[in-house]
């Protein structure tokens, strides 16, 4: 007779809501793949009264989540609460303490606790299973871990945010503004009401801390990585990057550098032929380049119930079948301190669009800051607005060490012909 394994699910929102009904609705078929049959014995939620288009026996419900690790006849507590800190925090902790499984799609609390949490695990013999806490329903996570052992990777890049994804692919597209696409993304649900997260880049950073670790075997890094996200990317800068022959993307990019990490989030202008400037809408990709395998591309939607439920329903069927298993992939004690790159030595060519003065030596004044920082200058155009009295000067760079282009922005603020900050984006080959 097969075994009954009990689920409790805490925080029953979209994602919640749709896991029950699948899990409801596929669990034969779970039994006979894994031999154990999942029932879900308590649901909790914000607000119980809360009208729903599925009716839950009043038995099922749960006032408190915290009492969930707890109780007895719980097997495994599926996290959906979210955040870092709060009841997510306390439930997930206060559950590995008290031998329960644990399955999150919770990034934030990955990102920040993550290595506590593997060693909570480890030590009382229970999963810790994460998989949809990065792109959604791609198996990204488990592929590093079990299906990539054999391989030592060097770099994970890719595009790990959704609504990111979204408005720069329909900026091109629809040749509308940022706000305007930002605010249809709002009302077809592929952006948050309020999206800063995903928009700062703070939301993939998240998602490549997560990565980063398993990839190479890291601690989770403490140490503020290089994170720029979208919000200044305008329509003028797409339409030149089309000229040059790119596209840009919000890319998410981990690799190892003379034995060094560095990890980056920020707008690149990518080539038009790579396999990452045509991936558009609210879709990821995520490329991994390793040895002896080569380059491994995996993609699909990122977000969503449907995609995050075919995640936590893969990690359920991992622990229904009884594999015990390191949360990221080798145990804690083995796993050693991030050794971060001085990301002022990392180079790229760069694309900058400079508003000007439209007056007479601007143009030689703006050359003359890119010489005094050894800034080489592949391609110039410069567009000007006489109407306005001003000019836009588009430059693409030869390759040349972040610390420069630093120390070239600030003079180009300073100067007194640019007339506001300027537009700096990296140039990569992907």
């Amino acid at each position: 007779m097969k075994k009954k394994i009990n689920i409790a699910i805490a925080g029953f929102g979209n994602i919640g809501s749709y896991f029950y009904k699948f899990l409801e609705k596929n669990k034969i078929n779970i039994s006979i793949k894994t031999g154990k049959i999942p029932l879900i014995k308590y649901i909790c939620a914000k607000n119980i009264n809360k009208k729903r288009l599925i009716k839950i026996p009043k038995s099922k419900w749960i006032n408190n989540p915290l009492n969930l690790s707890l109780m007895d006849d719980v097997d495994i507590i599926v996290e959906l609460i979210g955040g870092s800190e709060g009841v997510a925090k306390k439930l997930v902790f206060s559950a590995l303490r008290n031998k329960k499984h644990v399955i999150t799609a919770n990034k934030a609390l990955m990102a920040k606790y993550g290595d506590q949490l593997a060693a909570l695990a480890e030590k009382n013999r229970v999963n810790l299973e994460y998989e949809a806490s990065v792109a959604g329903g791609i198996p990204i996570i488990r592929s590093i871990k079990e299906g990539l052992i054999a391989n030592k990777i060097n770099k994970i890049y890719g595009i790990l945010n959704g609504t990111t994804n979204f408005i720069l692919s329909s900026m091109e597209s629809s040749r509308k503004n940022f706000y305007e696409v930002l605010d249809n993304a709002k009302k077809l649900g592929f952006a948050e009401s309020n999206p800063v997260s995903d928009l700062n880049g703070n939301d993939s950073a998240a998602k490549l801390r997560i990565l980063s670790s398993i990839a190479f075997n890291k601690n989770i890094s403490k140490n503020k990585i290089l994170t720029e996200g979208i919000q200044n990317i305008n329509l003028t800068d797409i339409l030149y990057a089309k000229k040059f022959g790119y596209k840009i993307k919000l890319l998410s990019i981990s690799e190892i550098k003379m034995n060094k990490l560095i990890e980056r989030v920020h707008p690149c202008l990518i080539s038009n032929d790579s396999f990452l400037a045509n991936i558009n809408g609210v879709l990821n990709a995520i490329v991994i380049d390793a040895m002896p395998v080569g380059k491994s591309v995996l993609q699909g939607e990122g977000a969503g119930a449907g995609p995050t439920s075919s995640a936590l329903i893969s990690d359920l069927c991992s622990i229904l079948r009884g594999n015990i298993k390191y949360p990221f992939g080798i145990s804690s004690k083995l796993r050693t301190k991030i050794i971060k790159f001085n990301i002022l030595k990392h180079t790229s060519s760069s694309y900058l669009r400079i508003e000007v003065k439209d007056l007479p030596g601007v143009l030689s004044s703006i050359t003359k800051i890119f010489a005094k920082n050894r800034i080489s200058i592949k391609n110039l155009l410069q567009n000007p607005d006489k109407k306005n009295r001003k000019a836009t000067i588009i430059i693409i760079t030869h390759k040349n060490l972040e610390k420069n282009y630093n120390n070239l922005f600030s003079n180009l603020t300073k100067n007194k012909f640019v007339l506001k900050k300027p537009t700096f984006i990296r140039i990569e080959k992907v």
